[in-house]
């Protein structure tokens, strides 16, 4: 039961939403979206609060900005209800996967669209690749599935690994065996390729061929990945807090991004029967919020 609600969480990249702080003071023109006031949600918002008014203080009402309001959905039910209101306003979404923001966002007509960004919950693949070379020593030769709802991402993945396209129906045991000649396997949070009934057996087959995971979280690292970057919530909340002050400064809403602040965590275990010698540079391997 651990695995399997650990492993749905991670699909869908944090679906956990915060609790709605205190209504901010007039002339302030940022509102937070929350699903749920669990513990977590609450952590994540107060901490976000605090990030934002420093730059909502200083929000001139001159400004040629046409939308003054921005609401920051946290987690994908959050994400949903931002995307539905009608209102004059952009949207930046964190603690959603890459795969959950382009399918709630494609169903948006293109002007709306065009007025929401993200900051991701996984971490950039150009990052975890860095750390299969690190954790190797060397270039390596990576894979990465993408399924039907993950196409979009092959840009962010050339030149940084082999794709295999999976087709709806597709049998996964197949397309494993395609990736054999693949020293490490980059997981993505796609629920096509990655779910609970299946992620124990990929884990395991992987294991099988000395073949390296790099997952897509750290909890996929607790159950048997080799590695990942990972974010804190408090790295990902500043970065969403740089996005709002851009967008203040600026009038313009950044692209959607990765996130740029992470650490690394390494399952120790799992390195040692892949014969890894983990150094310094890949235990250490991190870009820190300022």
């Amino acid at each position: 039961m651990r695995l399997r609600a650990l492993v749905a969480s991670l699909v869908l990249a944090s679906s956990a939403a915060v609790a709605e702080p205190a209504q901010p003071a007039p002339g302030y023109r940022f509102q937070i979206v929350t699903g749920d006031a669990s513990g977590l949600t609450v952590r994540i918002a107060e901490d976000l609060y605090k990030r934002l008014v420093p730059t909502f203080a200083a929000f001139r009402t001159e400004l040629a900005q046409r939308r003054r309001l921005v609401l920051v959905a946290i987690g994908p039910v959050a994400l949903r209800e931002a995307a539905a209101q009608r209102c004059d306003c952009v949207v930046i979404a964190a603690f959603t996967s890459s795969q959950v923001w382009r399918s709630v966002v494609d169903e948006l007509p293109a002007a709306r669209a065009k007025a929401m960004t993200a900051v991701y919950a996984e971490p950039a693949p150009f990052d975890q690749v860095r750390l299969a070379t690190l954790l190797y020593r060397r270039p390596v030769r990576v894979a990465a599935i993408l399924g039907p709802d993950t196409g979009f991402l092959l840009p962010a993945l050339t030149g940084q690994a082999e794709v295999l396209q999976a087709a709806r129906g597709d049998d996964l045991g197949d397309i494993l065996a395609r990736v054999k000649r693949s020293e490490v396997l980059l997981a993505l949070p796609d629920s096509a390729i990655y779910n609970p009934e299946n992620i124990r057996n990929i884990l395991l087959s992987t294991y099988r061929r000395k073949q390296a995971v790099i997952g897509f979280s750290a909890d996929m690292v607790k159950v048997g990945a080799l590695a990942s970057t990972y974010s804190e919530i408090e790295d990902i909340n500043a970065q969403v807090a740089e996005m709002a002050a851009s967008f203040v400064a600026t009038g313009e809403l950044p692209a959607p991004q990765f996130p740029r602040y992470f650490r690394t965590t390494i399952n120790e275990g799992v390195a040692r029967s892949l014969d890894i010698a983990v150094s310094i540079e890949a235990r250490s391997f991190a870009r820190a919020r300022p």
